[in-house]
């Protein structure tokens, strides 16, 4: 609305305020040449359009035009989680497409991806336990030291459920995460390593860390496994079961890979991450980018008005 104030302008300018510039009486107009005269139009109409232009930047900027901007800030109770992973022989049985381990490693991925703020770690382990990757937030880190998992050496072969347990709980009991747990997945029962896996289980507890617990495998009493030979599944479900009561976890069965991708989506429901939102508005005002200019058009239109043109009287 206030830029109407322009054409209101000049409608007074032609009616009234050319009695208020310095005029000179002549006889007649053909006493002066076309291009002076020429020229004075184009001088009149070059002091107008500065005008125009500077008021029409003061109207805008008292309009107070403003940039506004949302800002989130974001509180997030973070958990913090190590994946233990089984890499005993067994798991190279090819009841999973193409094995055992390489289906666990897909899905393991997948869930590592929808965790975006929380710490994870990766521990693998057999006849002995080793932290693969510390708790991180780099995901694309973690990823890569998964992709990079292989079964243990004939040396280390077995299966150390409770060193395994142990293990991960020493990188998990001096976080102060409000959540702590572990993901324990294995195919097979405890045959080796110096700890029980029930009492490291109580060991955890104490600690306030949570143990899901996955067995993986089918139920067939035997597997070939490549370039070792026969092995006997022995997924002891009763230890497995026990560790999840006595963590307040919970103890999952997959046969498939189907079902191994339904457990990790549960698990990732059952440790939402709590998320409280606070919305800012931010205003970042521009009229200051139209007043200067406008006072230096300003400036320029009195400088050349009185001194070059000289239409003031």
């Amino acid at each position: 609305m206030g830029l109407l104030i322009i054409p209101a302008y000049f409608i007074w300018q032609k009616r009234q305020g050319w009695k208020h510039e310095g005029t000179m009486r002549i006889a007649s107009l053909q006493l002066i040449p076309d291009a002076f005269r020429k020229r004075g139009n184009a001088k009149i109409l070059f002091i107008n359009i500065l005008k125009v232009i500077t008021v029409s930047l003061i109207i805008i900027a008292l309009a107070r035009p403003r940039i506004v901007e949302s800002i989130q800030e974001k509180n997030v109770q973070v958990v913090d989680m190590v994946m233990v992973l089984d890499i005993s022989s067994s798991m190279l049985a090819e009841d999973f497409n193409p094995n055992r381990l390489e289906a666990v490693k897909r899905t393991a991925n997948t869930f590592i991806q929808n965790r975006e703020q929380d710490r994870i770690g990766l521990l693998v382990f057999a006849g002995e336990s080793f932290i693969q990757c510390p708790l991180t937030v780099d995901k694309n880190v973690l990823q890569n030291l998964l992709k990079d998992v292989r079964i243990a050496d004939r040396e280390v072969d077995g299966t150390a459920i409770g060193m395994a347990i142990a293990n991960a709980t020493n990188r998990l009991r001096f976080s102060d995460a409000k959540s702590k747990v572990m993901i324990l997945l294995s195919d097979g029962s405890n045959n080796a390593g110096e700890l029980d896996p029930l009492t490291a289980a109580d060991l955890a507890s104490q600690f306030d860390i949570r143990i899901y617990t996955i067995g993986a495998g089918t139920n067939q009493s035997v597997s070939f496994i490549p370039n070792r030979g026969y092995i006997r599944n022995e997924i002891d479900e009763k230890t497995l079961r026990a560790i999840a009561d006595r963590t307040g976890g919970k103890y999952f069965r997959a046969t498939d890979e189907n079902m191994l991708v339904n457990i990790y989506d549960e698990i990732d429901e059952l440790e939402k991450t709590e998320i409280q939102v606070k919305e800012y508005t931010q205003y970042k005002e521009l009229f200051g980018w139209l007043l200067i200019p406008a006072l230096m058009l300003g400036l320029c239109y009195e400088t050349l008005d009185r001194s070059v043109f000289r239409r003031r009287t």
